[in-house]
């Protein structure tokens, strides 16, 4: 793996041990405070690939409408647990339940 790959997978996994127990970030936030704006899909990609043993709460990352991932049903539960709020429609509430990123800079 490049370097570049490891700073920006290193980079992931520091935001998303940040966001705060209770709120939610989307991929694409994610990636803008790692550096790469435009690589929401390889957020996804490292967080999928991510060992349980690094213990990130990748549950927090939720799509940009607030979707889920479709195939890990654990993670609406433990959303939940953290006081997520959910909409109707089975999402997150985003207005609600995003982290505010006001003042925070980008790397």
């Amino acid at each position: 793996m490049t370097e570049e790959k490891n700073s920006f997978r290193q980079n992931v996994y520091d935001v998303v041990a940040s966001i705060p127990s209770g709120k939610v970030l989307a991929y694409g936030q994610v990636a803008w405070l790692a550096g790469k704006p435009n690589h929401s899909r390889q957020v996804g990609k490292v967080l999928s690939e991510a060992g349980r043993e690094i213990r990130l709460p990748c549950h927090r990352v939720v799509n940009s409408r607030g979707r889920t991932v479709p195939h890990w049903p654990e993670q609406a539960a433990l959303l939940e647990r953290e006081g997520v709020v959910f909409r109707e429609n089975g999402c997150v509430d985003m207005k609600v339940c995003s982290w505010d990123l006001e003042g925070i800079s980008l790397r």
